[in-house]
């Protein structure tokens, strides 16, 4: 059984859901279920604890409990803070916004434990803030413990903890669009579709099981919201909804400047944490000792002001007491929010507000102004007019108070933040040294650049019908530790240097019985080309990784290393990774796609009709050997002042082109795709041609002579050399009557210029192809030019490169030794002399343009040679 789970836990079906957002979805519930499950918790505890304070002081007396209670428990709160968890101080909703903006705040388990008893703590023993505040907090904190439990993208993290936090105001106020719409509109700023599912989620669920186990907690007294008090709105009130709304935005400016003040002023206190929350607790505890007994229960204070319990001197009492009561708790470090006080003082205001209403112009009741002064209160502290507007419609389900609220809230919002502009939250962040800024923080490059990006394409690969000893051999040659295993084209599976040594049994035995496929690891954890640079580090980190292959289905399209991230972090440090001029992108006008069961793709540009057919037999010759795809791209050009999309082109012969080219495919039994672009730049049309299709292999005619003189090759061709990322192969086509691949039937001579070394194996993946054309087996004479003032002889590498050929090509090998001081000139002459029907030459690892201007393979020969030329340049490093 527990091998079983651990085979589940590192399997690839497990590590593939991690980055889909449907199980981050699944997820995103089960946040908003924890998240609830601690809002009844903390409901309970707040409930019990408060309830116990107050019955002791109506029997013990006020005036000796409550100071006693405020700083005994406020001690407490502190000691389990400083002990256990330091980020658990305060309110908690500024931390949330640091760890989404990806500071390393710490929000875990023990941060949502010691959260919860602290604050039971702090509220239970009468302080003048809330439970709500750190409910956000505490959801945020199971989000990102629950993301680190369960395999998740470290992408959808964030939003992770944002549902989280959701949910937990969601289930405290019973409100879940508004938990959806504090995360969008305060903490992640973010309207993304991921943000919002998981948000929605999350706050769905959070406030289902808060219906479940009872936890609404509205505060709204049943003869408040019945039918005969249902808020109003006439014209004549306008003016007081504006005073209002200018009154709540100048104090809750005001509210938001002392808490600032007073946080700096706690912090300067030569007094450990626990000694300023206690502090705090006793003179809170000696002020409302003194205050009305309804004073003691900060909840049913809110409801009372609501119902119009007060005159307008008690109410007037309770605004200036909750007001200074508030700032002090929450300046001194306690775990409490600010919503419930902010609610409480808006109601009190709004209530004042509509006492002067009715005195002025007799209207029914201050009912409205009090829910109205909520929400403008609201949004004058925490600047979130939109989240006060629901969270009050939500908790009265009266449609008379939204446009009164609108007005309030409105108003509320402009007058706060000239008296004190930006949110509290970020304000309190920056006294803690965190600046948050506009910029997106996702807008990094390991979330920016994907596996595409960073990926080798050129994989060395290995069958899965290898003999264990052969495989030994393979991997000894090679400086990798790992290889991809491919059947029929598909990943298969991984084998790497420890799967050989883990079976070493099986290596001193009959080793040739043992095949690759008896010890390979199957179904390989791999990553799509669009996987982000962060998913891949990810999945590496996790599952103890050191390489990652990358695929399309199953077809693999390379593989991403630990070194590979390296290199490209190195290479954003260093600032070497920087953007690529781009022109305007190509526009797609016609496409046909045949089944994509190839294990490579070549893309074939056709410009010049005349070279079509004989570009298409080289192209089909290499396709057929080695199971390629061709995709056939035809390119219509247009100015640089037209936008390709909307330029007016006319595509009939194009069309009836690729249709013919798609006959072709099914005739030869090849998969042909079609495509048809218009873009105001060749080039960078052919080479995001070759981004999106993975492209392995671009074959391209050229008519052998440079179009201007600042160019080699000509402009499009140099623009591809330096920058197409896979195999290149340039085709010039001869003029003579024995040029390949004209007169197939007739045996063939081809001239291979080489050095040896490492450009015959680059050779090596199209000669076979290409040989195969001809009905007759071709003679190629393997020519080595060295200088006439040198000994006459073949150099090592050169005999190996001859021995290879003789070894892979079923047709005669012919070694040639030329003594020569120009290379280009000798190959020239021999071409025009012995009518060679072939020339083949190889580009170092150099570079190709590098070799032209050195003079290695120079334009000359392909210039001056009536015979075929082809150029091949590997992409292989």
């Amino acid at each position: 059984m527990k091998k079983m789970l651990a085979n589940w836990r590192t399997s690839s079906w497990l590590a593939s859901s991690s980055l889909d957002t449907r199980y981050a979805l699944i997820e995103a519930c089960l946040i908003g279920l924890l998240s609830a499950l601690a809002a009844v918790l903390l409901k309970q505890g707040i409930n019990w604890l408060g309830g116990w304070r107050v019955q002791t002081a109506n029997l013990v007396g006020a005036k000796l409990v409550l100071p006693l209670m405020g700083l005994v428990m406020g001690t407490l709160s502190g000691v389990v803070i400083q002990l256990l968890s330091p980020g658990a101080a305060g309110g908690g909703i500024p931390q949330v916004k640091a760890a989404l903006a990806k500071y390393p705040i710490v929000l875990d388990l023990r941060t949502a434990l010691v959260k919860t008893l602290a604050t039971i703590l702090v509220v239970g023993a009468g302080f003048t803030v809330g439970r709500r505040g750190p409910t956000v907090h505490i959801g945020a904190a199971l989000g990102a413990q629950v993301s680190r439990w369960i395999p998740n993208s470290p992408t959808n993290r964030r939003q992770m903890i944002a549902a989280g936090a959701a949910a937990g105001l969601a289930a405290s106020f019973n409100t879940p669009i508004a938990g959806v719409l504090f995360v969008v509109e305060e903490l992640m700023r973010d309207i993304s579709g991921l943000t919002l599912e998981t948000a929605i989620a999350a706050s769905f669920t959070g406030a289902v099981v808060s219906r479940i186990f009872s936890t609404t907690d509205i505060h709204v007294p049943l003869a408040v919201i019945d039918s005969t008090r249902q808020g109003s709105f006439a014209i004549p009130e306008i003016p007081f909804y504006i005073f209002l709304g200018i009154s709540a935005g100048i104090l809750g400016g005001v509210f938001n400047r002392s808490i600032i003040q007073g946080m700096k002023f706690s912090r300067g206190l030569p007094f450990p944490i626990p000694l300023r929350i206690g502090l705090a607790g006793l003179i809170s505890g000696t002020v409302i000792a003194w205050l009305p007994p309804f004073f003691q229960d900060n909840a049913g204070l809110r409801e009372l002001l609501i119902a119009g319990q007060f005159s307008w001197q008690t109410t007037a009492v309770v605004f200036v007491a909750q007001f200074c009561l508030t700032i002090l708790a929450y300046s001194s470090g306690a775990p409490g929010g600010l919503f419930a006080p902010a609610l409480v003082l808006g109601s009190a205001l709004g209530y004042l507000v509509g006492i002067g209403e009715v005195a002025l112009i007799n209207s029914e009741s201050p009912y409205t102004f009090a829910f109205a002064g909520m929400g403008a209160f609201f949004t004058a502290v925490v600047r979130v007019p939109i989240t006060a507007i629901v969270i009050i419609f939500e908790m009265t389900a009266d449609f008379n108070l939204v446009l009164p609220l609108m007005i309030t809230c409105a108003i509320a919002y402009i007058v706060a933040e000239s008296v004190s502009q930006g949110s509290l939250y970020e304000h309190l962040l920056e006294a803690s040294g965190i600046e948050l800024t506009e910029e997106n923080p996702q807008n990094d490059f390991m979330s920016q650049l994907t596996a595409d990006d960073v990926m080798e394409s050129r994989v060395e690969t290995l069958p899965s019908n290898l003999p264990l000893s052969d495989l030994v051999k393979a991997m000894s040659r090679s400086h990798h530790r790992g290889f991809p295993v491919v059947e029929d084209g598909r990943l298969v599976g991984i084998i790497t240097q420890s799967d050989i040594s883990s079976d070493s049994k099986a290596t001193n035995a009959v080793t040739n019985a043992v095949l690759l496929k008896d010890i390979m690891t199957p179904q390989p954890i791999s990553v799509c080309p669009d996987t982000s640079l962060a998913d891949v580090l990810y999945l590496l980190d996790r599952y103890q990784l050191s390489r990652l292959p990358v695929t399309e289905g199953s077809k693999l399209l390379g593989i991403i290393t630990r070194s590979d991230i390296i290199k490209a972090e190195a290479k954003q440090l260093n600032c070497d990774h920087q953007p690529q001029a781009r022109f305007e992108p190509s526009y797609l006008v016609y496409q046909s796609r045949s089944p994509a069961t190839g294990r490579g793709r070549i893309l074939l540009p056709l410009a010049n009709p005349e070279h079509t057919d004989a570009l298409l037999t080289i192209a089909g010759a290499i396709a057929l050997e080695h199971q390629y795809e061709i995709e056939c791209l035809r390119i219509i050009c247009v100015p640089n002042h037209i936008y390709p999309a909307q330029a007016e082109v006319e595509t009939g012969s194009e069309r009836q082109l690729m249709q013919q080219l798609e006959t072709w495919g099914k005739a030869s039994k090849i998969k042909v795709h079609t495509q048809i672009r218009i873009a105001t730049d060749v080039s960078e049309a052919i080479l995001e041609t070759i981004a999106r299709e993975h492209i392995d292999l671009l074959i391209m005619g050229w008519k052998g002579k440079s179009s201007s003189l600042d160019s080699i090759f000509s402009n499009i061709v140099d623009s591809l050399i330096q920058q197409a990322p896979c195999d290149l192969m340039l085709v010039k086509l001869g003029s003579a009557a024995h040029a390949f691949p004209q007169q197939l039937h007739l045996r063939h001579k081809w001239l291979i210029p080489t050095t040896g070394g490492d450009r015959i194996n680059k050779l090596l993946t199209i000669l076979p192809a290409l040989a195969n054309l001809s009905r007759i087996p071709p003679k190629i004479q393997l020519c080595q030019v060295s200088k006439p003032d040198k000994s006459p002889h073949f150099t090592p590498d050169f005999t190996q490169a001859a021995a290879l050929l003789n070894s892979t090509m079923s047709c005669p090998i012919m070694p040639l030794l030329i003594p020569a001081y120009s290379v280009s000139q000798a190959i020239i002459e021999l071409t025009q002399r012995r009518k060679y029907g072939l020339v083949v030459l190889g580009a170092s690892n150099e570079g190709l343009l590098q070799n032209v201007v050195k003079g290695n393979i120079p334009e000359a020969i392909a210039h001056n040679a009536n015979s075929t030329v082809i150029i091949f340049r590997s992409s292989a490093k």
